[in-house]
């Protein structure tokens, strides 16, 4: 049968009260001059373990930053930095010695610690002081490539929910909407009508946009109120309404400024959206009207010279010959090149002229009926 050693219970100190007591001393302080001394024993040594944990954690520190300057300095290959290098090195020896120092001092406090009695301080330790209570983790980000389709598929079923709550107009309809459709309290509702503000605002139906922004707005400051709270935004829309329709002029104030600027930035998206489309519309028409040689007449009736213009608006052929006639040859040919090549001009090929070389001369082009000049 194995025996209990109780030995351990040797090195535990009485308590500061447990002695009996003189009737001539004054027992209360005695034992509060007991239980002081005590404490200042215990914080004495405590401090002493910190300074040697702090002086070990320094030497360490040194010895780590003259470690990495030496393999930093291995790399070069100047005489200057091999001196520099040898210095380096001694003074490594030299901290990892202060190293072992401080660490052998540390062990011997450590050995002192435990030889120590316990005492009604020491004996034992508090377990936990706090409660820990599980929250649920937040969802990891999601890609933008999931947060679109999610979107799409937000939008697909519930796109004519969203717009009667866009079309709403006094809070208590508002309000009494979400309650009834509370799904619709979400990103994707807000972001449906920050597109359907800048659509109807292409479509330069301004009264509508400003009806639908004012409802983006009370979506998105429902959502940044459940942030704050951290809160499901489907639980705390009553709370914005609540605020929204009371004194609460400074919310108002915030409310109002916001949907102000939310406008102007819509205007502003807008602007960009239609110069973007009349950019495109611009060049589809001018790949339209591109002539064989794959110029644009228009820009080519622009470079020509005024009377050549002229001609062209008047479509007076004799008039188009004798202004040729009257440039140099070279200058006069580059024009009806670029004229035949953006169909702005466009030569009368015979059957009979087909096998005949074509003609230097640029009063034998000019014989040919002219299409129409385009001119904007």
């Amino acid at each position: 049968m194995s025996r209990i050693d109780y030995s351990v219970w040797d090195h535990i100190e009485v308590s500061d009260d447990e002695d009996d007591t003189h009737p001539n001393i004054d027992t209360p302080s005695l034992f509060r001059w007991r239980h002081q001394a005590r404490v200042d024993r215990m914080e004495e040594f405590q401090k002493k373990t910190q300074d040697l944990t702090k002086g070990l954690t320094e030497s360490r520190r040194k010895l780590t930053e003259t470690q990495k300057k030496i393999q930093e300095m291995s790399l070069s290959a100047s005489d200057e930095d091999k001196a520099d290098l040898s210095k380096l090195k001694t003074e490594e020896k030299k901290l990892k010695k202060e190293e072992r120092d401080w660490d052998r001092k540390l062990e011997d406090h450590c050995r002192e610690e435990k030889k120590m009695p316990w005492n009604v301080d020491t004996l034992s330790k508090e377990g936990f002081s706090k409660s820990i209570v599980n929250l649920k983790l937040e969802a990891e980000e999601e890609s933008e490539e999931d947060k679109e389709k999610k979107h799409k598929s937000f939008v697909e079923k519930y796109e004519k929910e969203i717009k009667h709550f866009g079309m709403l107009r006094r809070w208590d309809d508002s309000q009494k909407y979400l309650s009834d459709n509370s799904h619709l309290v979400c990103e994707e509702t807000a972001n449906y009508l920050v597109i359907m503000c800048i659509d109807l605002e292409v479509e330069e139906k301004h009264a509508l946009m400003e009806q639908v922004a004012h409802q983006t707005i009370v979506m998105q400051f429902i959502l940044e109120l459940a942030k704050s709270l951290k809160v499901d935004p489907r639980g705390c829309f009553r709370q914005f309404f609540a605020k929204i329709k009371t004194t609460d002029q400074q919310y108002q104030d915030a409310f109002n400024d916001e949907l102000s600027s939310f406008k102007d930035r819509v205007r502003a998206r807008a602007k960009i959206r239609i110069e973007k489309a009349m950019k495109e519309y611009e060049e589809e028409e001018r790949q339209k009207r591109l002539g064989p040689g794959g110029l644009d007449p228009v820009d080519v009736y622009e470079s020509l010279p005024q009377e050549m213009q002229k001609c062209f608006d008047d479509k007076d052929i004799q008039l188009l010959q004798d202004v040729i006639s009257k440039m140099d040859p070279t200058e006069a040919k580059t024009h009806m090149k670029r004229c035949i090549e953006s169909g702005l001009w466009v030569p009368n090929s015979k059957p009979d002229e087909e096998d005949e070389k074509e003609e230097d001369s640029t009063s034998e082009e000019v014989k040919a009926e002219p299409e129409e000049a385009k001119n904007e």
